[in-house]
């Protein structure tokens, strides 16, 4: 059945996107990146204080896009296998390897040297096994990109660091979803910083065999035709899904909102074969989760 596709983000006066140029790179930082550990909803968590975002977020809340975690807990099952693309230090990562359960996989990618080695370090904070970590980004083709040179020890959206005209920095190994050898995959979850196609594209054979759920960042109207168009040729119905950054309810029961009406702009998806599973899933009594479909 041919449907018409929703083309660039929901118009919405109250929705306020984070923009990805509010990351600007400054200097190479040392060896040295200053952390705070805290304990979190989900775990004990390493941050960046200057981190605008994720830093801030679990500073203030004690967790980050925990409305996210939400429908992670409702989608995923013991014994689930997990891609995330831009893992970044785990504030996702530690939540997913904790819903797959000892027997499940979360496979991590994050491309950043210094936040990747938060990441590692969050994982054995909280005595994680079940995840497999590797520095590199995913894309269309194995290779190699520059990862923009930034100080972590000042104030930014390190969350926000794309690699997709970078020019210059630091080489990190870039690879295909596709060349990983799996038995099965629950989720593909991306944020990769405008290069969500490339890495959807990148995982064609993946997708095609495994037909895993797919949660993709979709915050960038230049891409988002483009994007929303590559998936539903995958055979996929697609939701929006717009998780407000602050979340009343947080973990530290800090009512003050900093955030304002920031949301994250992600698309759900799902295979047109079982949507309708997923929609009913959603339904049911549980916690709050806010989807407007694409079609």
């Amino acid at each position: 059945m041919s449907r018409s596709i929703a083309p660039i983000l929901p118009t919405q006066a109250n929705v306020e996107l984070i923009s990805a140029n509010e990351f600007r790179g400054r200097a190479e930082v040392g060896s040295r990146v200053p952390a705070i550990v805290r304990e979190c909803r989900h775990g004990t968590m390493a941050f960046l204080p200057g981190d605008k975002y994720i830093g801030r977020s679990l500073g203030l809340y004690g967790e980050f896009s925990e409305i996210e975690g939400q429908l992670f807990s409702r989608l995923l099952r013991p014994d689930d296998v997990v891609i995330e693309g831009g893992a970044n230090i785990g504030a996702h990562t530690v939540h997913l390897a904790k819903l797959v359960g000892p027997r499940g996989k979360v496979l991590a990618y994050e491309p950043q040297r210094a936040i990747f080695r938060l990441l590692r370090a969050n994982l054995a904070l909280n005595k994680l096994s079940n995840v497999r970590a590797l520095r590199a980004a995913v894309g269309r083709r194995a290779g190699w990109l520059p990862v923009p040179v930034v100080d972590y020890a000042a104030k930014g959206n390190f969350g926000g660091v794309s690699l997709r005209n970078a020019r210059s920095g630091h080489p990190v190994r870039v690879i295909a979803l596709d060349s990983l050898r799996l038995s099965a995959v629950r989720l593909l979850k991306l944020d990769v910083e405008g290069m969500e196609i490339a890495a959807l594209r990148g995982a064609r054979r993946l997708i095609s065999r495994h037909r895993p759920l797919l949660y993709v960042e979709n915050d960038r109207p230049e891409n988002s035709r483009t994007l929303v168009g590559l998936i539903a040729r995958f055979g996929y119905q697609m939701w929006w899904h717009l998780p407000p950054l602050f979340n009343p309810r947080n973990y530290a029961g800090n009512r003050a909102n900093v955030f304002g009406r920031i949301v994250s702009a992600n698309l759900l998806c799902a295979p047109r074969e079982t949507a309708e599973t997923i929609e009913q899933f959603l339904a049911l009594p549980g916690p709050a989760v806010s989807l407007h479909r694409c079609d």
